[in-house]
């Protein structure tokens, strides 16, 4: 009896100190053991995103990385569009953060607006794989109404990139646009969005690179935001020639044609 408990006790440590299960199985890196399990799935999640991106991102090895039953993320969010929703949604409420935090205390229009665009950036360099999963509409369910509620909140801190502070809790900053606003809007998100991409995906190095004036991709976008006043003054200058129901263009580019 001694030499069978002393057996197992010598069996659980080699489990203990390889990490593995009996079997040979990887022991999940991390066990479920109280709180919210729902929020444990998607810690999970997002760590196994970070580690073997988008293709490794299944039901099951989030629920091994959670160390629960494999049912326990489908009970939770459906199915694999689910999880990754509620992930998005969660890259949306951390990239509002992060627009806030570094615009906080700033009260000079363009300031704002480089602020709010250096937070942007700041999160899509601090979690690229959550920044790219955000625009895959195709892998999410855009009507979750988690979703929806977390994307409004950081369109309403992007909003300030074009120099409209959010001014009430949690508005659609999308909802109501004047042509010239959504110019604007457009103009500026492409911009700074483009920025976080080229820079996440290290397309910036060369052209760094080939200048003694910036030490890294980081100081080219920074220095790329300092210009960003350019792009407003131009919108700004040259607004849509089109009415509310956008006929006004469309009737001159006829009459332009006719002439």
């Amino acid at each position: 009896m001694q030499k069978k408990i002393r057996a197992e006790g010598t069996a659980a440590a080699r489990t203990s100190s390889t990490g593995n299960e009996p079997g040979g199985e990887p022991a999940p890196a991390r066990r479920y053991h109280h709180g919210s399990l729902p929020d444990a799935l998607l810690r999970a999640a997002e760590t196994v995103l970070r580690r073997d991106g988008l293709r490794g991102l299944t039901l099951r090895a989030i629920a091994r990385e959670a160390g629960v039953s494999h049912t326990a993320p489908q009970h939770h969010f459906g199915d694999t569009t689910g999880v990754l929703s509620e992930l998005a949604a969660t890259g949306h409420r951390r990239l509002a953060a992060s627009m806030i935090e570094r615009a906080r205390g700033v009260e000079e229009d363009e300031a704002r607006s480089r602020a709010t665009a250096r937070g942007y950036v700041d999160f899509a360099v601090n979690h690229p794989d959550l920044f790219r999963l955000m625009a895959r509409n195709e892998l999410l369910d855009a009507e979750r109404p988690s979703l929806v509620e977390a994307r409004r909140l950081s369109a309403r801190e992007l909003a300030g990139v074009a120099g409209s502070p959010p001014s009430s809790p949690a508005p659609d900053a999308f909802a109501e646009l004047s042509g010239p606003q959504a110019v604007a809007m457009t103009a500026l998100w492409a911009y700074v969005h483009g920025l976080a991409s080229l820079l996440i995906d290290h397309r910036l190095t060369r052209i760094a690179a080939a200048t003694d004036t910036f030490r890294d991709p980081q100081e080219l976008v920074d220095a790329v935001i300092e210009q960003m006043g350019i792009v407003r003054r131009s919108v700004a200058a040259s607004p849509p020639k089109a009415d509310s129901t956008g006929r006004q263009a469309t009737e001159e580019q006829a009459a332009c044609k006719n002439a």
